[in-house]
């Protein structure tokens, strides 16, 4: 585990897990995805720990996967259940952790950040936070059990906003008034309050739970087959030519002919997918 890519501590059997790669807003590249998996099974294991707080390094919470550090051209067979596998193990490590988790959100959190915080016991989130799950924007299909998990949280009118087209971004109070998060504080108080919030969760002898009904074994079931989904939309024309068109716009030439040609080429490579 690398201790430059997740800060943690531990106080009165609570364990903060601190995600460190600010220079790239704490983004989910492949490094970042193993520490934090790593940390999360190492706060499991300890017979110490008996609770979890996952928090980013100001100023951002996290801006999302990184897709240049996790998706590497390969036989587009490959490449598919490369995208499943990835994709499932991502979120299981969230539905299968076993010890409450607090997600304390301290600035933007954009995409998988969101979707994993969901599966999670219980958000708060600093005043500087908001949420973007920008899936329909990049043409991918929604992930992290969100298609099911979050319209039973917030309702299927607000999910909508956030997972469609709109791709509404609530800031704190708006994801407190629909039931994203459960609470709002100070940005300057938000991880003093998530110790205590923690703290009071071993007092009562909290288990670990799913929000508005949801149980791991469903989870289990709508992440399977999101991660599914998401790997048929990654290889599909919206997504590699929204890709195209976001790196060009950031002149990234290299890279955004790379999925241009992708794109164009599609009909004959698409059929190695069955092959």
């Amino acid at each position: 585990m690398s201790e430059d890519l997740i800060v943690s501590s531990t106080q009165n059997h609570v364990r903060t897990l601190r995600m460190n790669l600010p220079r790239k807003l704490n983004g989910w590249t492949m490094a970042m995805m193993e520490a934090l998996f790593e940390a999360l099974d190492a706060a499991e294991a300890d017979e110490d720990v008996e609770a979890v707080i996952l928090t980013g390094t100001d100023p951002y919470y996290s801006a999302g996967v990184n897709l240049s550090s996790t998706i590497q051209l390969d036989h587009p067979r490959r490449l598919h259940e490369m995208i499943v596998k990835h994709n499932q193990e991502l979120f299981d490590n969230f539905i299968d952790f076993d010890k409450p988790i607090l997600v304390a959100v301290n600035g933007p959190a954009i995409g998988a950040t969101v979707t994993s915080a969901t599966l999670c016991d219980a958000i708060i989130a600093s005043e500087k936070a908001t949420f973007s799950t920008p899936f329909a924007r990049l043409g991918v299909t929604p992930e992290g059990c969100s298609s099911v998990h979050l319209p039973r949280l917030i309702g299927e009118e607000n999910a909508q906003r956030m997972l469609g087209p709109e791709g509404w971004q609530p800031d704190a109070e708006e994801a407190l008034e629909i039931g994203l998060v459960d609470e709002v504080t100070a940005h300057d108080e938000l991880l003093d309050r998530a110790q205590a919030i923690a703290e009071e969760w071993i007092e009562a002898d909290k288990p670990r739970e799913f929000g508005a009904g949801s149980t791991r074994e469903e989870l289990k079931e709508i992440n399977a087959r999101e991660s599914r989904q998401l790997a048929d939309a990654f290889l599909d024309t919206p997504f590699l030519m929204g890709q195209y068109r976001f790196l060009w716009s950031r002149e990234k030439y290299g890279p955004a002919l790379v999925f241009l040609a992708l794109s164009l080429t599609r009909p004959l490579w698409s059929k190695l997918l069955d092959d």
